[in-house]
């Protein structure tokens, strides 16, 4: 919690700050810049925080995840992009800091190429939320606002 308030961090992976323009008939039209200003008013809504992150390196996400031990941050929201298929690191991260988090795919990766069905979070995740669009990141805010409990 900080002040009081349930507090979301979304972290979105590569490629992710294209959403919009890279492959819009797989992603939707909707820009990261959307999405983060529908969760802004949507964080007022339900009375929370929430923080948004993206970054193509995965030493950063993981430097992102490991500041939320301490700041108050009581659920994730990660969109891993092509880090789903490969990070054992972020994996590790996201295990270390024992904060719940939810797997965020706008498309339906189960749908696409068969690399793109294993996941190194799925078995970890408290929820998974796939193929919704950019919707699925309202989807997961609430979820994260409304039911996972604060954290110490």
């Amino acid at each position: 919690m900080q002040g009081g308030k349930k507090t979301v961090l979304v972290i979105n992976g590569p490629n992710l700050n294209l959403l919009g323009t890279r492959e819009p008939h797989l992603y939707g039209h909707e820009t990261l810049q959307d999405v983060e200003i529908a969760g802004q008013k949507q964080a007022k809504e339900l009375n929370a925080n929430v923080t948004f992150f993206q970054s193509n390196w995965e030493g950063a996400i993981v430097d992102k995840i490991q500041e939320a031990r301490t700041n108050g941050t009581d659920g994730i929201v990660i969109n891993p992009g092509g880090f789903t298929h490969t990070s054992v690191a972020i994996r590790d991260a996201l295990l270390a800091v024992s904060i719940p988090f939810i797997e965020l795919h706008v498309s339906n990766i189960h749908a696409r190429e068969e690399w793109r069905h294993h996941s190194y979070f799925s078995d970890k995740a408290k929820a998974i939320i796939v193929g919704c669009g950019a919707a699925g990141y309202g989807y997961a805010i609430e979820h994260v606002a409304k039911k996972f409990p604060e954290r110490p």
